[in-house]
């Protein structure tokens, strides 16, 4: 299992030090978790995932090449053809980054939205519905990922904090997890938004990894 941790602005040094596998940073500006300025140097097994929303390509180029980023986060309306067209500029360039599509979940989905991103997305992320792209604080019905028709590995996010281990511990052992690739958090471990909680985050972490090594 891997680790996620989402919405990085003002103690990205620290939260690194705790060697989660992806560190996420918010490139969509309404964002109070918007990132700017520069990314402190990060050991090579981190991850550094841009977050986007419905940004044109050459926007999230200029961002993957100025901050270096391993792969592209798509929180938006993204059609399978700008996801395409996306990964073929990045093989263009040589450049190996990741995409990962996001779907936002309430209390069902339908499936077949999946298909025509199974060729351009490398991830997919299943998040809450809320008022926000991400961040929103609230757990969608994970039960719905009973019905997940694909292979391709997905990241588990929304509204995932401390008090939700347990869920998360319980969630891993069933069948739907299967291809459940990554746990993303964010706002349930901040003080203040982009702000981390490094005790909580260490501390969720540590158990979340000692259960499933």
């Amino acid at each position: 299992m891997k680790l996620k941790i989402c919405g990085m602005k003002h103690n990205t040094g620290a939260v690194a030090e705790l060697q989660p596998d992806f560190l996420g940073f918010i490139f969509w500006e309404p964002s109070k978790r918007f990132y700017k300025g520069t990314i402190p140097t990060l050991p090579e097994t981190i991850s550094k995932v841009g977050v986007f929303v419905d940004a044109n390509t050459n926007e999230i180029l200029d961002r993957t090449k100025e901050f270096e980023l391993n792969a592209i986060q798509l929180h938006g309306n993204e059609s399978p053809e700008f996801c395409s067209n996306l990964k073929g500029q990045f093989e263009k360039q040589n450049n190996k980054v990741d995409i990962l599509k996001v779907f936002s979940i309430k209390d069902s989905f339908d499936f077949s939205q999946l298909g025509p991103y199974e060729e351009s997305a490398d991830f997919f992320l299943f998040d809450t519905k809320g008022k926000l792209p991400g961040g929103n604080g609230y757990q969608f019905n994970w039960e719905v990922l009973k019905g997940y028709p694909s292979k391709k590995p997905y990241f588990l996010s929304g509204g995932i904090g401390a008090e939700e281990l347990h869920s998360v511990l319980e969630f891993l052992e069933k069948e739907e997890s299967k291809f459940c690739y990554a746990i993303d958090v964010n706002s349930k471990f901040e003080i203040a938004p982009g702000l981390k909680d490094i005790d909580k985050l260490r501390e969720f972490k540590n158990r979340l990894f000692e259960t499933n090594s």
